[in-house]
């Protein structure tokens, strides 16, 4: 155990949580603010689960989840008298992602009987000011993406640009007490205060990366958050968890999550290099991290934008029947060939351009790849059926006129017509629109506030109904 103390006064931040709504705990809170924090900053959002959210402008996590996590965070950032910082609010970062947890925050504090004053941070992009930039040459595309036709950008229901540190470290020497962002990179969230007080460059940077999924750079990733520590020669992370460590082993592997590159990190204005990165245990729950380097560079801002497509219907069957179960791949391959013959022979012209597929879970229903002929049978699959169309109504009768092909094809021609195990009736189920990403470029500004806009609230007097916070 290393006995080095860190140098100058350092700055704390509380990160409670991977995902605003994925659970907070007061106590741990509690705990982050005895130990001195600074301020209490978090994520809300991310691409993980699909461009839906995006393109849609709603939220992936439900207004009771959000509400729960918000009061635990606004009452102990007021009673702290300590910023909260909030990023992607919303799931994508949308102009309505921000205005959703902004009024649910207001409500919030009325309840608790508080004013703060909140900064709304917008980055949501119009298709015209980008065309404009595009024209110019001003965006440059990321692998594996050429460059962004203006089409691309009209086709996209919702685009946003990933903010830097620089507008919530204006907001909150502006005075806010709680900063809502819109679409923000992970990393520049958590890093803000460090850098608002003058901290070393490379740490803030390097322990917010560290620790932007809260406990998942802990040696027990699913006990809780972290608070980290920056100064001016590196940072500390340690967890809000009494029983729960970081060690050197699960901080330092943090650099590999989401990463093309484990040690060099691009942001907007810069690149985090790790590799003069030292990890060494300062007490029995705490890491030490000193030697990462800062690189500035020319300020860019990642776009993302989606956009909706065709829309899918899918059924479900389980299967027993051990003389399938035994030749799953020449099953998968006769079922599909039948499907796609009874729907080109039922709709012809019509059909247009569709697919259907396969999904066999517990066979390869995850990697969608044959399995080897020496893999053993499983006891029984569910096989869902997929199927992608033009429209809504096109795609519900194809699953329709596919429906006794799927639930009676036998493995080969000449046998008794099986039945297989559906559990839903009807059996055609609507999965709606799809949705696309259809950027993934970065736009050149000239800082980190040129494509940010900001809105104050300064919350009214609570309601007479509010109850007393206390």
């Amino acid at each position: 155990m290393g006995d080095r103390k860190p140098a100058g006064e350092a700055i704390k931040v509380i990160v409670p949580t991977g995902a605003l709504g994925a659970g907070v705990s007061a106590e741990h809170v509690r705990y982050g603010i005895e130990r001195g924090a600074h301020a209490i900053a978090c994520d809300a959002g991310s691409t993980d689960s699909g461009p839906a959210y995006l393109a849609r402008g709603v939220s992936k996590m439900p207004a009771e989840a959000i509400r729960h996590d918000l009061r635990i965070l606004i009452a102990a950032a007021h009673d702290a008298g300590i910023p909260l910082l909030i990023g992607s609010c919303g799931t994508s970062g949308t102009d309505a992602g921000v205005d959703w947890t902004a009024e649910i925050a207001v409500e919030v504090a009325r309840e608790l009987g508080i004013r703060p004053r909140i900064a709304l941070l917008y980055s949501e992009q119009s298709p015209v000011l980008l065309k404009a930039r595009n024209d110019h040459g001003r965006i440059h595309p990321l692998a594996p993406l050429g460059p962004v036709s203006n089409e691309t950008l009209d086709s996209c229901q919702h685009i946003v640009a990933l903010m830097g540190a620089e507008p919530y470290i204006r907001a909150v020497r502006e005075g806010a007490d709680i900063v809502l962002g819109g679409r923000t990179t992970d990393t520049a969230i958590l890093a803000s205060v460090p850098l608002m007080h003058g901290k070393n460059v490379a740490a803030a940077w390097h322990a917010a990366k560290v620790t932007e999924c809260g406990g998942q750079c802990t040696v027990h990733p699913r006990t809780g958050g972290v608070i980290f520590s920056v100064d001016d020669e590196g940072f500390d992370v340690e967890p809000l968890n009494l029983k729960n460590q970081c060690s050197p082993e699960s901080v330092s592997a943090h650099m590999l999550y989401e990463s093309s590159d484990p040690i060099r990190l691009t942001e907007p204005g810069g690149v985090l290099d790790v590799s003069e990165s030292r990890y060494e245990w300062l007490d029995e729950r705490t890491t030490r991290v000193t030697g990462s380097r800062w690189e500035p560079m020319p300020y860019t801002m990642k776009l993302e934008g989606a956009g909706a497509g065709r829309f899918q219907s899918i059924m479900l069957i389980g299967i027993e029947d051990p003389e399938v179960l035994a030749n799953l791949n020449l099953f998968e391959e006769g079922m599909l060939r039948a499907l796609d013959s009874k729907i080109r022979q039922t709709f012809g012209d019509e059909a247009g351009d569709f697919d259907v597929s396969l999904r066999i879970y517990g066979w390869n229903g995850v990697s969608g790849r044959p399995m080897p002929d020496t893999a053993a049978p499983p006891h029984e699959v569910g096989v869902m059926f997929v199927v992608t169309a033009a429209t809504q109504s096109l795609a519900n009768r194809m699953a329709k006129a596919c429906n006794p092909t799927f639930f009676h094809l036998p493995l080969k021609p000449g046998i008794e017509m099986p039945s297989y195990a559906f559990p839903f009736t009807p059996a055609e189920i609507e999965r709606g629109q799809l949705y696309e990403f259809r950027l993934n470029h970065v736009v050149e500004t000239a800082d980190g506030f040129e494509l940010v806009r900001t809105r104050w609230i300064d919350v009214a007097d609570p309601q007479p109904e509010a109850a007393a916070h206390g």
